[in-house]
């Protein structure tokens, strides 16, 4: 049994204790066992859960969400310091030296007229500090890990930035895509014509002004209620929700 004390306050030295205690060879048999690659999921899964806190502007469910973060980055931590690779101070120093650098106007004597040329310096100095020699580079800077419509967003923007006017050329290939893929007679030409599609999508809901992986997110939510209403009027005669579903959709189009 290793003894952890007990407090009515912990602080992130605490943590990062409790998460070596876990590790060690009198810890948690699962926690040793863990390795980047199986708990990667879960890290994507608690982050996750803290957006969905911001969404529901719940503080007590942030508290709890962003406590589960800040664990997962612990117990990353951890792994990498018994390889002996970096620790969690590495990291602090790391960020706060990035944080330092990417905000001349604050700590330099840089002088800015707005958040737009904040948001140019910005993106300057970060592609400097990674080597970006290229405007195609800024692109494949950008995660594959992004889930599909945040990464599209995202390179046309930056193929916005880079002076190709991505987001207005790929906007006004929508009407095209679309017959495309209404025409595509196999799962290969359909797969790769909703691709199209979707990115022409994406860049449609850029024109607008729109953040296309909030606006879906919105629709499914609207969706799972539509779908609740449906079910809870045909709860004595569930052969009818089909019918009732479709009604629901059609009812509250554009609501």
């Amino acid at each position: 049994m290793i003894d952890f004390p007990e407090k009515s306050a912990y602080t992130f030295a605490d943590l990062l204790k409790l998460v070596a205690d876990l590790r060690a060879p009198d810890g948690c048999p699962w926690d040793r066992e863990q390795t980047h690659t199986s708990i990667r999921r879960d890290f994507i899964e608690e982050t996750y859960e803290a957006v969905e806190a911001i969404d529901r502007d719940d503080p007590a469910l942030l508290c709890e969400e962003l406590g589960d973060v800040l664990f997962q980055v612990a117990f990353h931590a951890r792994i990498e310091e018994e390889r002996g690779r970096f620790t969690m101070e590495d990291i602090l120093t790391g960020i706060v030296r990035k944080m330092l650098s990417r905000h001349p106007h604050v700590f330099g004597e840089t002088h800015v007229s707005g958040t737009g040329e904040v948001l140019r310096n910005w993106e300057s100095i970060k592609n400097a500090a990674k080597g970006v020699q290229t405007k195609a580079e800024t692109l494949r800077l950008v995660p594959e890990t992004f889930p599909a419509l945040m990464r599209a967003d995202k390179l046309l923007k930056r193929s916005d930035q880079a002076g190709a006017e991505g987001t207005k050329t790929v906007a006004a290939q929508l009407p095209d895509a679309y017959q495309a893929f209404v025409e595509a007679h196999d799962p290969e030409d359909g797969e790769k014509a909703l691709g199209e599609l979707l990115l022409s999508l994406t860049a449609a809901a850029r024109e607008k002004g729109l953040d296309p992986e909030m606006t879906l997110l919105a629709s499914c939510k609207a969706l799972t209620g539509r779908f609740a209403e449906a079910e809870e009027n045909t709860r004595d005669h569930p052969e009818q929700l089909p019918e009732a579903f479709a009604r629901a959709l059609k009812e509250n189009k554009g609501k």
